[in-house]
């Protein structure tokens, strides 16, 4: 299978090509669409297989059984995490969004605050509202064209008011991969303020030649705290199914996630596990290690083409496929530099503002599609700002 091979999503109820004119105004006869993080890549063939035999056998019942489903887990974790986990620790959700909505649900109370580092993933504070708790943003610092976390300054921003901190490991929109230092320094400041931390790593598989994830269970002194959120989704594309995993060592945690998760009726579906099980394979780990060589090369191309570009800044990707994009130097508000991308490049891209505080001089481009897309939107961007060269 090639990645350079284009796939027609249009007219195929696809939320990217399909929502973007009524949300950006930018036509999906013309328009490339970079916003929504997915793929527009089919996923790996043993995973189309796995649904293939599914869909073949015509009886879609209740899924039972899931013993092959969590080694699989198990065994991608321990093989290309190092992390030995117990299976019996698993909740499987319908997606991790609604994995984080429950671990607010289940752990904190209306009123309460909820820590995030921003900018960082806008579902996040979406739930946290919806839910009538508060968001506590705690900004992040740039520091050498890098996001780092400035513990002095969230110390003092505390109040006690809150119950919960969510971390984004590795970082959306940034791309940041955190050091083992800077996640004993996360784990420390929920220890310091008695603040359940839950660790989203959906990017966790999708991490640049040259930098290694450590995931926060591996981190000392939060075993009584931690909760670990993971997903085959964003690795194989398969977001549609709808499926997560949240992790939880500590049995009084556990007890409570358990006791909402049976409180609201919530199971998966079958179509997610198949994948999943299917996904974490040989096969599949063999397939990622192709698409990380491939956005690799997207990277390089995109950010040379932006940063040649006077005043635009494209932050470096240590992970994820989303591309975070500084206009400051530009000079230009907001309004007058995603106009230019909208209206003169006919690209759509995430608005920096709706990460939260410190996003407001960006947009989040999403380069996992072919390369000539990825081309074409570079020659589109620098004649937009041509006035700048």
């Amino acid at each position: 299978m090639s990645f350079d091979t284009p796939i027609e999503r249009r007219g195929t109820h696809c939320a990217k090509w399909d929502g973007m004119e009524s949300i950006y105004g930018v036509s999906a006869d013309t328009g490339i669409p970079m916003w929504v993080a997915d793929m527009d890549f089919a996923t790996a063939p043993v995973v189309q297989d796995a649904i293939k035999a599914m869909s073949d056998h015509g009886v879609y019942g209740y899924f039972g059984d899931e013993s092959k489903y969590r080694a699989a887990i198990q065994w991608w974790m321990k093989e290309r995490h190092g992390w030995d986990l117990d299976p019996a620790h698993i909740f499987t959700t319908h997606g991790l969004v609604n994995g984080t909505a429950m671990c607010v649900d289940a752990f904190t109370d209306a009123g309460d605050g909820v820590v995030l580092f921003t900018p960082v993933y806008h579902a996040f504070a979406k739930v946290i509202k919806a839910a009538g708790r508060q968001v506590v943003e705690c900004q992040l610092v740039q520091d050498q064209g890098r996001y780092r976390m400035d513990f002095d300054a969230y110390d003092a921003q505390m109040t006690g008011n809150e119950k919960m901190v969510v971390l984004c490991s590795p970082h959306n929109p940034g791309g940041c991969v955190w050091t083992r230092e800077e996640l004993q320094q996360v784990a420390d400041f929920a220890k310091r303020h008695d603040l359940v931390l839950v660790s989203d790593e959906i990017h966790h598989d999708l991490v640049m030649p040259g930098h290694t994830h450590t995931p926060m269970t591996l981190i000392e002194g939060v075993e009584d705290r931690l909760v670990m959120m993971t997903a085959t989704t964003k690795t194989f594309n398969i977001a549609g199914s709808h499926s997560g995993n949240v992790i939880i060592a500590d049995p009084i945690l556990r007890e409570k996630f358990g006791a909402r998760m049976m409180a609201l009726g919530l199971s998966p579906n079958s179509f997610g596990l198949f994948m999943a099980t299917a996904a974490y394979s040989p096969e599949g780990a063999a397939w990622v290690d192709d698409l990380i060589a491939y956005l690799d090369g997207n990277r390089r191309l995109f950010d040379d083409a932006i940063n040649a570009i006077p005043g635009l800044k494209s932050m470096p990707l240590q992970s994820t496929y989303l591309a975070w994009v500084d206009f400051t130097d530009t000079g230009m508000s907001s309004e007058e530099f995603t106009k230019r991308v909208e209206q003169g490049a006919n690209i759509a891209a995430n608005h920096g503002d709706t990460f939260g505080t410190g996003g407001e001089s960006y947009l989040r481009f999403n380069i996992a599609t072919p390369r000539a897309r990825v081309q074409e939107a570079c020659t589109r961007l620098a004649e937009a700002f041509k006035d700048l060269q």
